[in-house]
């Protein structure tokens, strides 16, 4: 009996493993994939661009991006901070360190590991999954590619773009901005069939200040699917390339309400402009 339980408990061990493995092979290919999407001849920024545009979003565009800069839409993010596993009244922050491919429209991955004392999570999410393990060994949350999450992410995505990819939401095809308040704009994407609303607010100077949405999530006590509002703040802006963009992001669920929680805190270490023909492990 001994001997069976051991064999079995070693089977088990050896499943998880390699489907951790599998985990970790299939992040390494998707930041190859969207590293690639890097347009190959990205153009330079001109102020001639932003002509017809909301005051609000010119603004946004001139402290962005400065003129000349190559066009990148695809970022390689190194990042740390803390990433809350609980709610506003008990955030539960661990410490993290996480590493983000962000390729907007084609997508992005976010590779996390966090730790509080003995506490060790570790994983990644993408518009196609979400998989973190406690240990490297026990899967605590797991979703496939279902229509909730492409939505979700698009989400996401499209509000990161805003503030870390901004040459991604120069007007274009399926790319346009309205007129809010000589301090606000309205950014919609619609893109792959899914559409998304992002609102900004940005100082005098043209600096982002805010982003707000509603988001598909079911970051809420009923854990059903819904629009719910999502946002955070952006703070301590610096050069990367001749973008100046946050280092400092503060985001949650319930934004601007009473039950806002900004689980994730994240501080930039590093936004690098991978070139097309790159590829790099996960």
């Amino acid at each position: 009996m001994i001997t069976t339980t051991i064999v079995v408990l070693i089977l088990v061990v050896a499943g998880l493993l390699g489907l951790r493995l599998l985990d970790y092979q299939a992040d390494k290919q998707l930041f190859a994939e969207l590293r690639a999407r890097q347009p190959a001849e990205p153009g330079y920024f001109d102020p001639a661009m932003l002509n017809g545009l909301p005051l609000a979003a010119q603004r946004f565009f001139t402290f962005c991006i400065a003129p000349g800069t190559p066009l990148y839409t695809v970022a390689d993010i190194a990042m740390t901070g803390r990433f809350g596993m609980g709610s506003r009244l008990k955030p539960d922050y661990l410490d993290m360190q996480a590493r983000q491919i962000l390729a907007p429209p084609a997508g992005f991955i976010w590779q996390m590991q966090a730790r509080r004392n003995l506490w060790r999570i570790a994983g990644s999410d993408s518009a196609s999954w979400t998989r973190f393990w406690l240990f490297e060994l026990l899967p605590v949350a797991r979703k496939g590619a279902s229509l909730d999450q492409r939505r979700a992410a698009f989400g996401r995505y499209v509000a990161e773009a805003v503030f870390w990819t901004p040459a991604a939401v120069l007007p274009r095809t399926g790319v346009s901005w309205s007129h809010l308040s000589d301090n606000s704009a309205r950014l919609t994407v619609n893109q792959q069939g899914l559409s998304q609303t992002v609102e900004l607010t940005v100082a005098d100077n043209g600096q982002p200040v805010l982003v707000s949405m509603m988001r598909w999530s079911d970051a809420n006590r009923q854990r059903r699917y819904t629009l719910q509002p999502f946002g955070g703040y952006l703070s301590d802006f610096r050069d990367f390339g001749g973008f100046t963009l946050p280092s400092h992001v503060e985001a949650g669920n319930h934004f601007g309400t009473p039950d806002y929680f900004p689980f994730f805190v994240a501080d930039v270490q590093q936004i690098r402009w991978p070139h097309s023909s790159t590829r790099v492990s996960g």
